[in-house]
């Protein structure tokens, strides 16, 4: 496993001794692995979406492929038990 060694603020040093202490997070560690996997998360999340949008610019969808979404999504809203 690979080992990152980094300089943090006393203040971020404190907040996350805070979520350990608090039981959010075991360690230090953790907390540094979650943030890290969150922001991998939204960038490749970010990136997915641009990519999408970029494609419906490119192909945007035809009048015929949306006809009929409103009636549909509403008869699977009305399903719903609530």
């Amino acid at each position: 496993m690979a080992q990152l060694v980094t300089r943090i603020d006393d203040q971020l040093a404190s907040d996350i001794d805070d979520l350990v202490r608090d039981g959010v997070v075991a360690s230090r560690s953790e907390a540094v692995r979650m943030g890290l996997e969150q922001l991998i998360d939204r960038y490749r999340r970010q990136r997915v979406g641009k990519q999408i949008t970029e494609a419906y610019r490119r192909s945007p969808q035809t009048v015929e492929e949306t006809t009929g979404l409103d009636e549909a999504t509403r008869a699977l809203v009305e399903e719903e038990p609530w």
